[in-house]
């Protein structure tokens, strides 16, 4: 999936956002990459981080065994998160008692017996090195007369359950071409059943039976070519897959397990090149070749791996050497040796694809991999299939599981592990057994929120979970009179501007906006033309600007934002001329428009009751820029009122690639002290909402973040010393639950939380279903409070957590994520993406980058 379309699901997976919203698109994710160093590289990049970088990101989350395939990656559980031990009032119990129970389905098979003895943990190297793991596999296993049948080797870890005779085993093999391979094998570890890195032998082991079902891993997890869905009018092919995880829960030992999806083109990267060539003339194809396949995630089915290209070596062919050991190789002849393919085509350029991983400790930085587009396939998908609403809806036929399809999947999944004979071999091997059936649990529906917008109040749907209906016709908490406003637009989108006008003139009234007319400003079709309307007209004066784009280009997008957010500070919106086309639907966009602008301007939509006295939220997330530079942007969002309707913004620039906040204690600082310029006093409770943390960074939020977090309350003053909880939430998470009512399979209703058996006994953390999906199956968001001083109850953090849910004023419904959250990665993203600078410090009470 490319990043413009992490950016949509992202944003689906919330609560789609107004219609006719800013939403700029998010880059192309990084994938991880196997490194292939060229001779005589087009281009060299440095390594991944910096040292100063290095020395501020978590050592939990760095210490990744690389050059290795499967090699042990550091998780929670070696970092020795246990934050739940450090709380005294949730030690006996984390569950709350709020709303009424619901019985749940869940996608976790229980293990009904593990293995009761010592597992003895090898480390193994090969010399000289291997790269493709079925040949180190083959090589090692030629030994089995030493090493046993019952063994579990990951590419760089081998398990055995007896003790070999030496610490270190030096073993010999020989290639098919008769090269000789030296293979040591050295003890590093005896683990007892209960260590952690047990868990880690269980997911090898399950992993061995997935490729007994003859499945296919890519990245993380694990598919079926075998079974795949062709959609031939579109040259689309879908494997289908699992993504798995065995650890310790809550009441047991469980796998957890989710069908997944993989999308792919059917279609070489050359057979793309050979007919772009044919469409274009010669002299620009090198460019239109950058510009097409520069950013797009390719898959190289030789070792079942992606990767991103970054650019395209012309000068490089597979005919070219490189260096492996000590002696020189050409790329067609590596590929004929490590995994016996052929390149047919000798006078194809290679692609390069940076590396994102730091090489082996002590050793040089990695360069650039280097891909034969011969042996790449394209995945995912293009804007243009992207805008294709027959593609999209063939794919999500299949994607798309609906609650009961998704158990019955499941269900069939563990039934075929069952009536596979090795598969079973393999499990009776090591003592390894799985439940028939998901685990049963019971969860809570919280009770239903009332809305209170101006002088009224209402209840909505449960299971629709938005308002929009519900809001019509009464007026807001309040609105600034829009007196003073700009509308831009192209002479091809006059009629749809005039229509906005009067449009806005007819659905403020109701909702008590007071609108005057605006100053209607022409210019021309082009980036130059709308930079100057801006300069020319917009004065310290104008209230907010409205922009009409006549298309979706990110440099006019762009430009608008970083003038009106950086040089001239102003609120802006921009829509798109065809979103404003279509006469039928234009007073519901309108009416999402003149709820923006009003909250844009300082304007408060709609609250919730929030019981606690003297509470400041805070939410912080982090985007990644990978154009300036590839900082990162930390952006933090803080209350500044009791009904959570007012807000304080502040982000910071980063070195590249980090996800904690380095400047949380300078934004923290800043938000302290508006909180008691707005208030007259300090916040008593500040509850942190952290967003965008993987599990191997809990480490350094506990041990980095928090203590910025004390830092900056320190700086406010000795005496101020506020009851402080900070909570990570996860929304790529595999957990799905189930509900069954009526017998039958469906979504659990919005507001379900499950705060039992499948949460994990060392965290003080639950999971809420808030958001309602009218297709496919609902994603719950998992909580884990990981610092607390407050004393909250249980029920309390949660009901909270689910009232935030509420708050955010781009979309008239429940979220997925507290507000907080929405609203700082708006502001990340709006900076990592358009403006690449921090924005006007007078806009920082005002929710701009909506």
């Amino acid at each position: 999936m490319s990043g413009r379309a992490r950016a949509r699901s992202r944003g689906r997976a919330r609560g789609q956002e107004a219609v006719g919203a800013d939403q700029p698109r998010e880059s192309a994710p990084v994938p991880p990459a196997e490194v292939k160093v060229g001779r005589g590289r087009q281009k060299t990049t440095p390594g991944p981080f910096t040292e100063e970088a290095l020395m501020q990101i978590s050592a939990g989350f760095q210490q990744v065994k690389l050059g290795e395939r499967g090699g042990h990656r550091r998780d929670f559980n070696d970092a020795g998160i246990n934050t739940r031990q450090a709380m005294e009032h949730v030690k006996d119990s984390k569950s709350g008692i709020s709303g009424r129970a619901i019985k749940l389905s869940a996608n976790y098979f229980r293990i009904l017996s593990r293995p009761q003895w010592v597992l003895y943990q090898y480390h193994v190297d090969f010399k000289p090195p291997m790269e493709s793991w079925r040949f180190r596999s083959a090589l090692l296993f030629q030994h089995e007369e030493i090493l046993g049948s019952a063994r579990s080797f990951d590419g760089a870890l081998l398990f055995l359950p007896h003790r070999l005779h030496k610490k270190e085993t030096v073993l010999y093999s020989e290639t098919r071409s008769g090269e000789k391979i030296q293979i040591t094998v050295t003890l590093t570890s005896e683990l007892p059943p209960t260590s952690p890195v047990c868990f880690q032998f269980y997911n090898i082991i399950f992993r061995r039976i997935l490729r007994v079902l003859k499945m296919q891993q890519i990245g993380r997890n694990y598919y079926n070519p075998n079974d795949p869905l062709d959609i031939p009018k579109h040259k689309l092919t879908i494997w289908p897959g699992y993504t798995t995880a065995i650890l310790a829960y809550e009441s047991a030992i469980m796998l957890c397990i989710d069908v997944s999806h993989r999308v792919l083109r059917s279609e070489t990267v050359l057979d793309f090149m050979i007919n772009l060539k044919q469409q274009c003339p010669a002299h620009r194809f090198p460019d239109i070749c950058a510009k097409e396949l520069v950013g797009l995630i390719v898959l190289t089915k030789y070792n079942n791996k992606t990767y991103r290209v970054d650019d395209i070596a012309w000068d490089q062919t597979p005919n070219n050497t490189f260096k492996k050991g000590d002696t020189e190789i050409s790329f067609r002849n590596y590929f004929s040796n490590q995994y016996g393919i052929s390149i047919v085509d000798g006078n194809q350029v290679m692609l390069v694809s940076h590396v994102k991983r730091l090489g082996p400790a002590g050793g040089p930085p990695p360069g650039p991999a280097l891909l034969v587009p011969e042996l790449c396939y394209l995945t995912g998908l293009t804007d243009k299939m992207r805008a294709d609403f027959s593609i999209m809806k063939d794919l999500s036929a299949h994607t798309k599981l609906s609650p009961e399809d998704r158990e019955k999947c499941l269900d069939r999944f563990i039934m075929n592990i069952q009536k596979n004979a090795e598969a079973q071999s393999e499990m009776d091997k090591w003592g390894l057994s799985f439940d028939k059936e998901l685990v049963q649990l019971t969860g809570r529906v919280l009770p239903v929120e009332r809305i209170f917008q101006g002088q009224k109040s209402y209840e909505y749907d449960p299971w629709s979970a938005d308002w929009a209906k519900e809001m019509r016709g009464i007026p807001l908490i309040r609105s600034p009179p829009l007196s003073n406003w700009l509308l831009l637009f192209t002479r091809r989108n006059s009629n749809e501007a005039q229509a906005l006008v009067q449009s806005l003139g007819r659905v403020s009234g109701p909702l008590g906006i007071s609108v005057q007319r605006a100053v209607m400003i022409e210019y021309e079709d082009h980036q130059e033309s709308l930079l100057r309307a801006l300069q020319q007209n917009v004065t310290p004066h104008v209230q907010i600007v409205v922009v009409v784009l006549p298309s979706n280009r990110q440099d006019r997008y762009d430009s608008v934002k970083k003038y009106l957010c950086v040089d001239c500070p102003t609120p802006s919106q921009c829509v798109l001329g065809r979103t404003l086309s279509k006469p039928q639907g234009l007073m519901s966009v309108a009416t999402k428009i003149a709820l923006q602008m009003a909250c844009k301007m300082g304007g408060e939509l709609w609250s919730v009751e929030v019981p606690l006295k003297q509470l400041m939220i805070v939410g912080i997330d982090c985007y990644h820029d990978t154009t300036a530079g590839k900082r990162s942007i930390g952006a933090l969002v803080a209350s500044l009122n009791q009904s959570m309707s007012r807000w304080y913004s502040n982000c910071v620039l980063q070195h590249r690639g980090q996800e904690i906040m380095n400047g949380l204690k300078k934004c923290l600082g800043g938000a302290l002290k508006e909180y008691l310029k707005f208030n007259q006093c300090l916040p008593s409770r500040i509850i942190v909402y952290r967003d965008g943390v993987g599990d191997g960074q809990l480490h350094s939020v506990v041990n980095y973040e928090v203590a910025q977090i004390m830092e900056a309350i320190k700086s406010i003053g000795q005496d101020y010393m506020p009851k402080i909880s900070v909570v990570v939430v996860k929304k790529r998470i595999n957990s799905r639950f189930f509900a069954h009512i009526n017998g039958k399979v469906s979504n659990p209703p919005p507001g379900t939380v499950v705060d039992t058996d499948v949460t994990r006994p060392e965290w003080y953390d639950f999971y809420i279903v808030s958001q309602a999906v009218r297709q496919g199956s609902v994603s719950p968001t998992h909580y884990n409070v990981v610092y607390d001083t407050s004393g909250l109850k249980p029920d309390h953090m949660q009901r909270l957590t689910y009232k935030l849910c509420h708050m955010y004023y781009n979309w008239q419904g429940i979220i997925r994520v507290p507000a907080p959250c929405q609203y700082a990665h708006k502001l990340a993203f709006l900076v990592g993406q358009s403006i690449h600078r921090e924005p006007n410090v007078k806009l920082d009470n005002l929710l701009f980058y909506l």
